[in-house]
C-alpha cells in the first residue's frame, strides 16, 4: 500500500527518509554526499512523483520505492 509522504509528520518523514539513506549505502560517486543532502534527494523525488513510501502488509514493513 502506498502512503502519501504529506500525511506523515514531518519529524517522521525526516527519520523514514534518514534510516532510508543510512540502510541504502549507495554510492554516490567520487564525490560523497552529506547525510542531509541525500535526505533532500529523497524528499526532492518523493515530492516529484519518482519516488513513494510503501507500506508491505506481508512483512509489516515501511521502504522508499524508486518509480522508473
Amino acid at each position: 500500500m502506498i502512503i502519501p509522504w504529506q500525511s506523515l509528520d514531518s519529524t517522521t518523514l525526516n527519520n523514514l527518509i534518514e534510516y532510508f539513506v543510512l540502510r541504502e549505502g549507495t554510492d554516490y560517486g567520487e564525490e560523497e554526499k552529506s547525510l542531509e543532502d541525500k535526505v533532500n534527494d529523497v524528499k526532492l523525488h518523493l515530492i516529484n512523483g519518482s519516488a513513494v513510501i510503501f507500506w508491505s502488509e506481508l512483512h509489516e514493513t515501511l521502504d522508499i520505492k524508486f518509480i522508473k
